[in-house]
């Protein structure tokens, strides 16, 4: 699928709030801040605290859009190690919008993203065990696997395991 990423505006908020509402049963269990109780404050928050992060360079968040202007999801760098250079990378697509590319195609925009606007040299994928879709998106878009690392994520107050994916500057 054909789609875009953008930084988030403060009209995303609705559209926002929808998706995760929509997504819930499907996304909470590997990202808990995707809960039932997700309310429109929450999505308002979010959707209005992005620039600034974006312009101070402390994080790097966008939405993902299809053609028609849809909020598909979001995409983002965080966790940024100024130091050695390196950052999280992390995604997320709204249910009705799997299985056909979205967050693959997302994640190779982020990291073109960020190798040619950024001085980062590795972006990390930490991918629970268990979440098996996000571990194909991570393949898919090209990063490579690096290991499992043991009680690496807490999920719901449950130390879990997750494998570590990279992608690293183009020499």
């Amino acid at each position: 699928m054909n789609v875009t990423i953008r930084a988030y505006e403060a009209g995303d908020a609705e559209s926002l709030w929808q998706a995760v509402r929509e997504s819930v049963p499907e996304v909470s269990p590997w990202l808990p801040w995707a809960h039932a109780g997700y309310s429109m404050v929450d999505a308002m928050e979010w959707a209005h605290s992005r620039a600034q992060l974006l312009a101070e360079r402390r994080e790097f968040t966008f939405a993902i859009v299809a053609p028609d202007g849809r909020f598909l999801g979001g995409c983002g760098i965080n966790q940024i190690n100024p130091i050695h250079r390196f950052g999280n990378l992390g995604y997320w697509v709204r249910t009705s919008a799997t299985g056909r590319g979205v967050a693959s195609e997302a994640v190779r925009q982020l990291a073109d993203f960020a190798f040619r606007n950024t001085e980062l040299v590795r972006l990390e994928i930490v991918c629970a065990v268990g979440n098996q879709r996000s571990q194909r998106v991570a393949e898919r878009a090209g990063a490579v696997q690096e290991g499992v690392l043991r009680d690496r994520l807490l999920l719901h107050g449950q130390a879990v395991d997750a494998i570590m994916y990279s992608l690293t500057r183009p020499k």
